[in-house]
């Protein structure tokens, strides 16, 4: 397979995922023995051809044990190297076709290798936990790994009956026999790879919350000795929620779980309708407040509304910094205005050597980037005042709901929202490195209840993962 052919794949990552085809389901069948860290697999994808026929194709799987490959029930030739596996069907796939691909495989998972250490499935003391961004679902499961590629998902895991398990999505069954208990979820919303998150524990699961009539259903699960203080630093999540909902438009998905891990972790971690934290994060005095902002603003900024490659990474996570903020300012913190100032004194204090809008990959999780993505939704908050801003911001959440952007996109899409040109704004925060003026004009605190026919607010107004 030539590299001209994958190249279209993600510039930071061009041995990640194939962009001559895509999936649009996976139905993951795991047995998962936490004592051996042993993982058994059955993967079936349902997937399309593109614009010309597929003599051959890959998957990103890392180096497990191939049982058996099928591509429309029959075997064609492969090879699995390097973290890919190259498939050549029996007969080339005709473009546009739909196709299926069944692959077997097992071994001990372990995180795939990156600049940032491991990532992906992740063995725990007990049990086990997925943390993929931006390159580690091949770790447990083969699949396009790109984050364009977005697909619908039923997972379904056997393990030892005293575990929980906690994937992406809505419960549909849980099965005990004998001593395993078989755990069945369905994720109906399209999905990125990097966002399918699994977590395999010994946990306490609570609500947090009555979602009443149409509200949100929120979980989490929690080792049981660190419920009481868990219960006072999420205690404020269902009011993150309404929040976020109001201001950003519908919870884009159908559940949201948290789960609190046994161990620490650097940061938390976001998935589609799933986020994990550790325990460190857990301190009785809402200590780690922000990520749990952070994280549930992701279900928006990255989860539902998706960048098409990892250039465009700001615009995940300089909202979900950027809603930090704002929750601050509506829980009576500081405000976005005094937020702002803290963190351009902080990056006037630094290297001014980041290009937001395209990062490279050595600097995508640089914490400048979260910072002066946050900055830079600030000054167009500024820039728009808040009538047009969270207008511009609910209709851009909308219209790509379950989609895929880029920067250039949402650019053109604020251009929209005002008769002035924003040109010099834009190109000063996003496209070049030296550090702008600090943006000012906003004083007060945005106000809830508005009504997206009214077309705004009543009223004016690594980091985690």
């Amino acid at each position: 397979m030539s590299g001209q052919q994958t190249a279209g794949s993600d510039p930071y990552f061009p041995a990640n995922g194939d962009s001559r085809f895509r999936v649009h389901r996976y139905e993951l069948a795991l047995d998962y023995r936490p004592g051996p860290n042993r993982l058994a697999g059955t993967a079936r994808l349902s997937a399309i051809a593109g614009r010309a026929a597929l003599t051959e194709f890959h998957l990103n799987l890392a180096e497990f044990k191939i049982g058996r490959v099928l591509v429309n029930g029959r075997a064609p030739q492969y090879t699995h190297r390097g973290g890919r596996l190259r498939i050549r069907p029996t007969k080339p796939l005709p473009a546009g076709a739909a196709f299926t691909v069944e692959v077997h495989w097992s071994g001990n998972p372990k995180p795939v290798r990156s600049p940032w250490g491991g990532l992906g499935w992740e063995e725990l003391t007990d049990g086990a936990l997925v943390a993929s961004q931006p390159v580690g679902a091949p770790s447990w499961y083969p699949c396009n790994d790109r984050p364009a590629d977005k697909a619908t998902y039923q997972i379904s895991v056997n393990t030892p009956s005293p575990y929980t398990v906690v994937a992406s999505g809505r419960l549909l069954t849980r099965t005990t026999k004998a001593s395993t208990t078989t755990w069945v979820y369905e994720q109906s919303a399209p999905t990125p790879s990097y966002l399918v998150g699994l977590s395999i524990g010994m946990y306490q699961t609570v609500l947090l919350g009555d979602p009443g009539l149409g509200g949100v259903p929120q979980s989490a699960h929690v080792p049981a000795y660190l419920l009481p203080q868990f219960s006072r630093d999420f205690a404020r999540q269902p009011a993150m929620m309404q929040l976020f909902e109001e201001l950003f438009g519908p919870y884009p998905f159908g559940e949201y779980a948290v789960v609190v891990t046994d161990e620490e972790l650097d940061v938390p971690v976001e998935a589609q309708g799933l986020s994990t934290f550790g325990a460190n994060h857990v301190d009785g005095v809402r200590g780690s407040e922000r990520l749990v902002a952070h994280e549930l603003a992701h279900q928006w900024f990255g989860n539902s509304v998706t960048i098409a490659d990892w250039r465009h990474i700001w615009l995940n996570e300089g909202f979900a910094k950027y809603a930090e903020w704002l929750w601050s300012e509506h829980s009576g913190g500081r405000t976005a205005q005094q937020l702002a100032g803290s963190a351009y004194r902080l990056l006037a204090s630094q290297p001014q050597d980041l290009r937001l809008a395209d990062p490279g990959r050595k600097l995508m999780f640089d914490d400048r980037l979260y910072q002066r993505g946050g900055l830079a939704v600030h000054a167009i908050r500024c820039a728009l005042g808040d009538a047009a801003f969270f207008r511009m911001l609910r209709d851009w959440l909308t219209v790509h709901r379950h989609g895929v952007v880029t920067t250039v996109g949402f650019t053109t899409h604020v251009a929209r929202y005002t008769s002035e040109s924003l040109d010099d704004l834009v190109s000063a925060w996003l496209y070049h490195p030296a550090l702008p003026p600090l943006p000012a004009g906003q004083s007060k605190p945005a106000k809830t209840g508005f009504r997206p026919t009214k077309g705004g607010p009543a009223g004016r107004g690594r980091a985690s993962a």
